[in-house]
């Protein structure tokens, strides 16, 4: 799963300040069917993917970024957002080994690793993953909304407060836990690279009306991905989260109030890159600066269909 469209809202909002942007996917593609990188940009995730997946995309990403004609690969500043691990919950109980924590981690490690020994210059975000329980209450009487049963079986089809469904909602606690364990670290911080967890849906409810039900107006007949107007709010969210540092980020309770953008303050013009845990030795990263003209937004994400599965 992946932020497509809020990813490609968010380039708009960075080109206001940067109007050389590159990277960002021009609009939408069509699963299943091959496309140009005129087409999709940067954007070279595939739909379905798990995150065992990530490393052949990195792979894919990084050989595109060095043979890109228009990409000075060693001096452009880059700029990539991962939102890897729900459909790892999906198809949970379908290979309880295959899709655990211990390979959520182990493959995003990989991933992060490759990016960080081969790409110069690049700022990671990584996203944190939403709790998926409440996607259970995205329901409408439609052909659309039944094909959640297919695509996430293990966490729409287990009965409430059956053994399986309180089984998986832990697995999905501890996948963020270990995210954060992983990323709260100085482990992928140097000179010339970051990588930023950036927590603004760790405990995001979905978009509810005044009556506690869910907002459907915010999901796409699939039950399942957020419409434009979902995709503009994670947008924003991932917009602040980026202008904050760590330990003082936002965290989205709930979609149902309009999140508001903030801007970077004038003695702090730059995204937030240095973990605590780097306490001495490093500089800021100026790359941060969204001022710079060599900034390069990249966006890897899981689904070419540009769509966000949200909870």
């Amino acid at each position: 799963m992946a932020m497509a469209v809020a990813m490609w809202l968010l380039s708009y909002i960075l080109k206001l300040f940067n109007p050389t942007l590159l990277g960002a996917a021009p609009g939408k593609t069509v699963h299943g069917m091959q496309a140009h990188i005129s087409e999709t940009g940067f954007n070279l995730a595939v739909t379905g993917h798990n995150t065992f997946n990530l490393p052949s995309q990195t792979r894919h990403l990084i050989d595109t970024l060095r043979g890109y004609e228009g990409l000075n690969f060693e001096e452009d500043w880059k700029l990539l957002t991962i939102l890897m691990g729900m459909n790892d919950i999906c198809d949970y109980c379908k290979d309880k080994a295959l899709f655990s924590v211990d390979n959520f981690i182990h493959y995003i490690t990989i991933s992060l690793e490759m990016l960080m020994n081969e790409v110069p210059r690049m700022i990671v975000n990584v996203v944190q993953i939403l709790p998926m329980q409440t996607l259970r209450e995205v329901q409408k009487p439609t052909p659309g909304c039944r094909l959640q049963r297919s695509f996430c079986s293990c966490l729409i089809e287990p009965a409430a407060r059956s053994e399986e469904l309180r089984e998986l909602v832990e697995v999905n606690l501890e996948f963020q836990k270990r995210l954060e364990l992983l990323l709260f670290s100085d482990r992928f911080f140097k000179d010339d690279f970051a990588v930023v967890l950036q927590p603004f849906l760790k405990h995001a409810d979905p978009p509810r009306l005044p009556n506690g039900k869910i907002d459907m107006t915010f999901f796409t007949h699939d039950c399942f991905h957020f419409t434009i107007k979902g995709h503009e709010e994670l947008a924003k969210g991932l917009w602040n989260n980026m202008f904050q540092p760590e330990g003082g980020k936002m965290i989205v309770s709930s979609f149902s109030d309009p999140i508001s953008l903030i801007c970077p303050p004038m003695e702090h013009p730059y995204m937030f890159t240095r973990p605590l845990a780097a306490r001495s030795g490093h500089p800021p990263l100026q790359s941060a600066t969204l001022s710079q003209a060599a900034l390069l937004l990249l966006l890897l994400l899981l689904t070419a269909l540009a769509c966000l599965p949200v909870v």
